[in-house]
């Protein structure tokens, strides 16, 4: 139904509006294979402002929003909702602000007051160059920064009009710009919702720069005929829950926990599943707060299986002032006493709230750091800080070992790397606390150690790929 009453009055307004059809409407086609205007090229039928109060004017056949002193982000919607699309349009930004078109999106009264959230097409003419990447407005904020895609970062162009291209079939949501894959994400929270254009909140120095939209066209039907080929060199980046896609499976993902059973898990010094402390619950594996300390409750628990090379992700959501770790290259043989099992750890911290954070020398103990060795710092994008989410959200690591070459990333953006065989690597650990473990972190395989630190820590989608 929803689909039907987009395509209906949609296409009345094109009539209505006297414009010529484009090219695509003009050859001898069905009903369902037809593109459909969103705008009319006259005014503003068919759309609504929410939130912020930025301007919007029709300008030579273009939709112009412009920035304005103190308020908040603005959004000219579609007063209809559509699920599954491929939407088209053109833009050009000034290159001093950004902006972007939201789509499957809400805006309720009773969810924050009515702002906007869902899914955004980010267009960014900064030296970021996040164009095309996907952004979840007021909810998780960044699913698939261009940090993941360097060859996409390329794709924007300022100064000039972009083709920008977005598809979301199902759980599939894919974008072009200037015809280059920027993303390719997988994600099912939303189904459903209306397409917005962004005008972003500014600063005064930035009142008066403008956004401009043309040749706004969507296709509700008939989809698989007109879905492109992704690009194999563009990542995907899966927000399934403890579930994998089709297109991971394909390339040899596997989950590395069920999300139901302790299967394939046990305690770095038991040989089962510790019988209390770590709980399963509702696709979240948890280890609950006891005193604080490291492995004096339930301990640590590590994979049965070893791993050699491979491409680690998790999801981790922590509490106030939790301290916890991701440990690879575990030898559970090397500390059978007090402490926690021996290996290399990506940290997971409360960086503001717990006082290890300002130990160790120059932050190697902090979120995302390779624990006691080398500070997290955000290498994708220099000058940025850690993307960190926050306490109680979901937060997502990944850990990466080829051929030596060792990388932590944290929400999918790049915060240490390292060769784990070279003479830096070597001089580190024999000015640590891991000097007395002769070959630490160059042993061949080890275990995948989640930490009990004595804090309350969550997890789950865990996974891997072997290299």
């Amino acid at each position: 139904m929803v689909k039907s009453r987009l395509t209906a009055i949609v296409t009345l307004q094109v009539v209505l509006s006297g414009l010529p059809l484009t090219h695509e409407q003009n050859r001898p086609t069905t009903k369902n294979q037809e593109w459909i205007l969103l705008f009319n090229g006259k005014d503003l039928t068919g759309w609504q402002q929410l939130n912020g109060r930025a301007t919007y004017t029709v300008e030579n056949g273009e939709i112009v929003g412009t920035t304005i002193a103190n308020s908040p982000n603005s959004f000219l919607c579609t007063k209809q909702t559509v699920s599954d699309f491929i939407l088209e349009f053109e833009i050009m930004v000034d290159p001093d602000i950004n902006s972007g078109v939201q789509f499957r999106s809400l805006s309720e009264e009773s969810y924050n007051n009515g702002r906007v959230r869902g899914y955004q097409f980010e267009i960014d003419p900064s030296p970021r160059a996040f164009s095309g990447g996907i952004y979840d407005e007021g909810r998780r904020g960044w699913m698939y920064p261009l940090s993941r895609n360097p060859k996409g970062q390329k794709a924007f162009q300022n100064g000039r009009w972009n083709h920008c291209r977005l598809e979301a079939i199902g759980s599939s949501i894919k974008t072009w710009i200037n015809g280059i894959q920027c993303a390719n994400l997988t994600d099912n929270m939303t189904s459903e919702g209306f397409i917005g254009l962004q005008v972003h909140s500014v600063p005064e120095r930035d009142v008066g720069k403008k956004v401009r939209w043309r040749n706004i066209r969507i296709k509700t039907e008939n989809l698989e005929a007109e879905r492109r080929e992704s690009d194999p060199k563009v990542p995907e980046l899966s927000y399934l829950i403890n579930a994998l896609s089709n297109g991971e499976i394909l390339r040899g993902w596997q989950l590395l926990w069920d999300g139901k059973t302790s299967k394939g898990w046990r305690g770095a010094k038991l040989d089962h599943f510790p019988e209390s402390g770590w709980e399963i619950n509702n696709g979240v594996l948890t280890i609950h707060g006891t005193e604080g300390k490291e492995a004096a409750g339930p301990g640590d628990i590590i994979t049965e299986d070893l791993f050699r090379e491979f491409d680690l992700e998790m999801q981790f959501m922590i509490t106030e002032g939790a301290n916890s770790g991701i440990k690879y290259f575990v030898d559970a043989e090397l500390n059978r006493g007090e402490g926690s099992a021996i290996g290399c750890e990506f940290q997971i911290l409360d960086d503001k709230n717990h006082p290890d954070a300002k130990l160790g020398v120059k932050g190697n103990r902090t979120l995302g750091s390779l624990y006691d060795l080398i500070s997290a710092e955000n290498l994708s994008v220099l000058g940025r800080s850690k993307q960190f989410k926050g306490i109680g959200t979901w937060n997502s690591a990944r850990i990466v070992v080829n051929n030596g070459n060792v990388e932590h990333w944290l929400n999918n953006e790049k915060v240490v790397e390292y060769d784990r065989h070279s003479q830096m690597f070597k001089a580190l650990v024999a000015y640590s606390k891991y000097s007395k473990w002769s070959g630490f972190g160059q042993w061949p395989q080890g275990h995948i150690l989640l930490q009990d630190h004595g804090n309350t820590v969550h997890f789950r989608s865990i996974k891997i790929k072997k290299y």
